[in-house]
């Protein structure tokens, strides 16, 4: 039987000669969001695959590598690549996260644009448009965030600004924290996506390993309160970790994990740690508990903090990193 794409229909939807819809084709692809820092990308990236992947924080430069969350549907898979935000480069380390987001944008089948409702479009959005075009494979969605933090007023200018841009594959305003539109963009990005077989088991919804997770969680829970140009020195390893025996047969005994907080110089060495470890403390409780939500498991949690002599310009500190 021969089949015909429905006019005006749901990309995914096919219609017989007999007018019939039938099932959706299944569909399967990749998107990665793109905009300046704190316009909710990792927010959005969690909403969309249902749980944690991605830390959050409202400091610049957050997100330091392609981490991959999976969002499962009936008719198709969405693998949301969270990437490092474009930005011109200070550090080595930077020169390798542009590198990392080169890549992947020219892998991607969907770019989205991130641009939060409640507040103007400036030269970061406007530098970030215009090297979209240098990603012609990809298709282009203009996704505007943060619309609960806004008025009808605002949504309707920055929706008009955003359309002066460049003619998008669709605009889409969302809101991840109310959920506001989350499904008609998931509907959005999958009508983009290629015809596909699933691509990850049903049950997988990162393929980040657990010690990454865990030092990222770390790392963001270091992030908080931390200041002037602290957060872009902080870096989070998983060195051990030791299984204790449980108190009771068919339980989990408590896992002991080992990690290190690293920044460049002594100085800061002294803000992580806080007067009289108080700082560090803080720290430790916020991911401990972060890591216990992750693992479903109680946890102790060791941390150290070290100094790395200004790692994000040094080959090999880099390298031990995992940069």
């Amino acid at each position: 039987m021969s089949e015909q794409r429905a006019e005006g229909a749901d990309p995914g939807s096919v219609r017989s000669e007999s007018g019939e819809t039938a099932q959706p084709e299944f569909r399967a692809g990749f998107v990665s969001f793109v905009g300046r820092p704190n316009v909710g990308k990792s927010t959005l990236t969690n909403a969309l695959v249902g749980e944690k992947i991605a830390i959050t924080s409202p400091k610049p430069q957050t997100t330091r590598r392609a981490i991959r969350g999976i969002a499962h549907r009936p008719d198709g898979q969405l693998i949301i690549v969270d990437t490092p935000g474009i930005h011109r480069p200070r550090t080595l380390l930077g020169e390798r996260l542009n590198a990392l987001v080169e890549t992947t944008l020219g892998d991607v089948d969907v770019i989205g644009f991130c641009v939060p409702a409640n507040e103007k479009l400036g030269p970061g959005d406007r530098f970030i448009n215009e090297r979209l075009d240098d990603f012609p494979r990809a298709r282009k969605v203009a996704v505007l965030t943060k619309v609960d933090e806004a008025s009808q007023g605002e949504i309707i200018d920055q929706l008009t600004r955003l359309g002066a841009l460049r003619e998008w594959d669709a605009v889409v305003p969302i809101s991840s924290i109310t959920r506001e539109q989350l499904d008609v963009l998931s509907d959005v990005l999958l009508g983009l996506m290629p015809v596909s077989p699933p691509l990850y088991e049903h049950e997988t919804t990162t393929d980040e390993g657990e010690d990454d997770r865990i030092a990222e969680l770390i790392r963001e829970a270091a992030l908080e309160g931390a200041r002037e140009e602290l957060p872009h020195s902080l870096a989070a390893t998983v060195d051990d970790r030791e299984e204790r025996e449980p108190d009771r047969e068919g339980e989990l005994g408590l896992l002991e994990i080992y990690a290190s907080i690293y920044v460049e110089r002594d100085s800061q060495k002294g803000i992580v740690i806080g007067k009289g470890g108080a700082r560090l403390r803080e720290v430790g409780e916020r991911a401990r508990r972060e890591i216990e939500s992750l693992l479903g498991r109680r946890v102790y949690l060791s941390l150290r903090v070290k100094v790395l002599k200004e790692w994000q310009r040094d080959p090999k500190a880099l390298g031990r990193l995992g940069f």
